[in-house]
Parts: C-alpha cells; sequence; structure tokens
C-alpha cells in the first residue's frame, strides 16, 4: 500500500514525503533517487544519456533498492553522489526514455508491494500506483521551486529556474508517463506553506481515511 506524492521539480516532495513517512510510520520511497542512480551508473560507465537502448538495458540490469535513507545501487551505497548538479541534469535526461521508466516503474511496483510506502515522484498515482487509496498533487510558484532548489545546490536562482523549466517541459511532453495530475488527487500548493504544516496536512488526511 502507498500514499503517492506527486508533483514538480522544488515542490517540496522529497522532504514533505519523509515527513509523512516518519510520522505515520511508514517507508519512504523517494523515487527520484532511483533515476539519480540510472544516471549515476551511465556516468560512470561512459554511456550516452540520449542512447535510449543502452540506457534501457541499464535499468533493467541494475539493483537498486533502499536501507533505511541509504540508496542502494548494486548493493553499495550511493550517498551524495546522485545529487551532484551533473547527475541530476543527466537524469532529467535518462528519465524521458521509456523503457528506463518501464524498469523503474517495475522496481517501485515491486518494493510497495511488500509494505506501507509513502512514495513521490512524478508518476507515482498515475502509473506507478493509480489505486493508491491517498494521491497527492504538490506544486508551489515557480520562483519559490528554484529558491529552493538553489538553496540545496548552491547554484544562482536563475540558472535553476531555467533548468527547472526545461525539466518541466520535458517532464509534461514526454510520451511515456507524462507528469499530470492524477485522477482523485489532492492539490496542495506550498508555497506559503511550510514542511511542517504540509505535513500535518497529508498525515491528518490519511488518518482520517482510515490508512494510518
Amino acid at each position: 500500500m502507498v500514499i503517492a506524492i506527486d508533483g514538480p521539480a522544488g515542490a517540496g516532495k522529497s522532504t514533505v514525503a519523509r515527513g509523512v513517512a516518519d510520522a505515520l510510520g511508514f517507508t519512504y520511497l523517494d523515487s527520484g533517487a532511483m533515476y539519480r542512480c540510472v544516471a549515476l551508473a551511465a556516468i560512470e560507465r561512459g554511456i550516452d544519456i540520449e542512447d535510449a537502448e543502452r540506457l534501457g538495458e541499464l535499468a533493467w540490469g541494475l539493483k537498486i533498492g533502499f536501507d533505511g535513507d541509504s540508496i542502494q545501487l548494486d548493493g553499495e551505497p550511493v550517498g551524495g553522489k546522485i545529487r551532484s548538479p551533473r547527475v541530476t541534469i543527466a537524469a532529467s535526461h535518462v528519465s524521458v526514455h521509456p523503457q528506463v521508466r518501464q524498469a523503474m516503474v517495475k522496481r517501485q511496483r515491486e518494493l510497495i508491494a511488500t509494505g506501507r510506502y509513502v512514495a513521490e515522484g512524478r508518476d507515482i498515482g498515475t502509473v506507478v500506483s493509480p489505486d493508491s487509496p491517498l494521491k497527492i498533487f504538490l506544486t508551489a510558484d515557480e520562483n519559490e521551486r528554484a529558491r529552493r532548489r538553489a538553496a540545496d545546490s548552491g547554484e544562482s536562482v536563475a540558472e535553476v529556474r531555467e533548468a527547472m523549466r526545461d525539466r518541466d517541459r520535458r517532464d509534461q511532453a514526454r510520451a511515456d508517463s507524462p507528469l499530470r495530475i492524477a485522477e482523485g488527487s489532492i492539490y496542495i500548493d506550498t508555497t506559503d506553506s511550510t514542511p511542517d504544516q504540509v505535513v500535518q496536512r497529508i498525515a491528518e488526511l490519511a488518518r482520517e481515511q482510515g490508512i494510518a
């Protein structure tokens, strides 16, 4: 069973999903980290991030899992390597390839079938788990999303905003699992809310629906 949290970059998905998981005693699943692992593996092996065929073969062969807050790639923790600007940019390209997405969706479904998860991403409620009992779509003002990402990465807000616009366009336009609001989702704008406020609201929704 899974609580699905989707939305664009910088909306607060990771922070909120982790907080909701802690509040409810669920396991946090960062689907974006899985695509980052594919990107990292491609970079380390010298695979062109636009080579859909080779990336698909790579994605199907990787072993990606979670050990608490540690993300494992082929049995080894990746640490902060998947958060580097280079991997971040590569992940946004890698994730548009259908074979890569199919491999990651299969792995995500395998994980959430084993327990209670709070999963965040861009297609959790639409593709990975459309039958989720609680689907949330988080968003925020573009400038606020860029400011948040810049604070994490150390880049300028202008640079991050432009990169996010490109990422949003790719996510919304891709043929396989495009970013959109899942039917039945609860829309939450986080622009003027603290992470704790958003976590509390979602946790209350889960309790009201008897999920937790």
